[in-house]
């Protein structure tokens, strides 16, 4: 619909030049050819022309949707009084009679077959009829005279005129059309991969749901026996300590589950706007107590900070890129955060193996990882949670070594 709507805006501006070159051409047989043409008549069908094309641009106002029948009715009309100002001023010898060619070119560009036949149908009749059906042009002699040859050329001359008139309406509506279809068809590219995207994240969040409720029974298993084990008397020291770490393993797998859970349930009131520096140091904080391991350094614009929405989900996106960083190699990471008056920049730079091409094609699919022991869902994860704050992720092979990663998150969604 709103591909018709566009289609029927450029229509109106091809009207537009249409009824400026037809006054022009109407004055000039008048003015200068003195041809005994019926200016009424003509006039009338002219003027009808504009109020069609100021009728339609006020449409084109409402909030309607333009459909292809109501388009096809338009060019329909258009056909129509072209044909009845051929009928005033020679009919079939007029050499404005390429107008008839406008109508159906638009048809065959942007309706279905069925209007397309109907128009050619439509078209084809009238010039048929213009044939035989018409108002002779005479030229009044005793007035003004003009011989034959002369005749002749203003004819050829209207002829070229008319070529270079319909070239020039057509290659620009086409042009334009064809760009307007070219969006069109990317935006419903775009909506049937987002469509596909959600439908992925909604599978994701049913398993990852379904797998939380069903490892809470084996954990609960786990700890029994692990406590009554530690009761057993006979046991080394060494035996008990083990048992100990693998109570402890077992209540942060619990712990974990019961903060997923939890995070998801306060998701909506722990959302709040902090100073974009004060949210990487609540990140970089948390990493660190996980990853106690890596070594980084951090860059950070000097001016100003800008506010940003500060949500659980936004963090655990950032940490898992930082995770992923330090999976690739847990020294040197470079962290840099900078700012734009429309965007927030934050690059993650890692020395180690770096991406191959076909990863980097493959990067932010689901289930599709680049470590072997990893399910490929961190990235998809993130990608689509950025999504929603109107920021993207974007991975480059860095120059001699490692990955650089870099976030954007636009300023504009601050407050949602």
């Amino acid at each position: 619909m709103a591909g018709n709507h566009q289609q029927l805006l450029q229509l109106t501006y091809i009207r537009f030049v249409i009824l400026f070159c037809q006054c022009c051409a109407v004055a000039f047989a008048l003015l200068y050819l003195r041809v005994d043409l019926n200016p009424w008549a003509t006039g009338l069908a002219l003027l009808l022309l504009g109020l069609l094309n100021l009728i339609t641009y006020a449409r084109l106002h409402s909030s309607w949707p333009v459909t292809q029948p109501e388009f096809f009715t338009q060019l329909l009309a258009d056909a129509i009084i072209y044909g009845f100002i051929l009928y005033q001023s020679g009919g079939g010898t007029n050499p404005f009679i390429f107008m008839l060619l406008i109508p159906l070119i638009i048809t065959v560009m942007t309706l279905n077959n069925r209007y397309i036949w109907m128009m050619a149908i439509t078209v084809t009749a009238i010039y048929g009829s213009l044939l035989v059906y018409y108002v002779p042009v005479v030229t009044a002699l005793s007035e003004h005279q003009h011989s034959l040859t002369s005749l002749f050329n203003f004819h050829m001359l209207g002829m070229w005129l008319n070529f270079i008139l319909t070239v020039i309406v057509i290659t620009y509506f086409i042009v334009r059309i064809n760009r307007a279809l070219q969006r069109q068809q990317q935006s419903l590219i775009e909506e049937r991969e987002a469509k596909v995207h959600h439908q992925q994240v909604l599978a994701l969040g049913t398993m990852a749901a379904g797998t939380a409720h069903e490892l809470g029974t084996p954990l609960s298993t786990m700890s029994v026996i692990l406590h009554e084990m530690r009761t057993d008397s006979t046991l080394s020291d060494e035996h008990r300590e083990d048992i100990d770490t693998l109570q402890q393993q077992v209540q942060t797998c619990a712990d974990k589950l019961q903060h997923m859970a939890r995070s998801v349930a306060e998701e909506k009131d722990s959302e709040k706007t902090s100073l974009a520096t004060e949210l990487l140091d609540e990140i970089i904080e948390q990493w660190n107590i996980t990853r106690p391991d890596v070594t980084y350094s951090v860059s950070i614009q000097e001016d100003l900070p800008p506010d940003l929405r500060n949500t659980t989900a936004l963090r655990q996106a950032i940490l898992n890129l930082l995770n992923n960083a330090a999976d690739a190699c847990p020294k040197n990471i470079e962290i840099s955060l900078r700012w734009e008056p429309t965007a927030i920049w934050l690059t993650i730079r890692d020395y180690g193996a770096g991406l191959s091409v076909e990863q980097t094609n493959t990067l932010g699919q689901p289930f599709i990882s680049t470590k072997g022991k990893g399910l490929g869902i961190g990235l998809f994860l993130t990608s689509t949670t950025l999504a929603h704050y109107d920021g993207d992720v974007k991975l480059y092979a860095a120059q001699g070594k490692g990955t650089i990663t870099e976030v954007r998150l636009s300023r504009r969604s601050v407050h949602g």
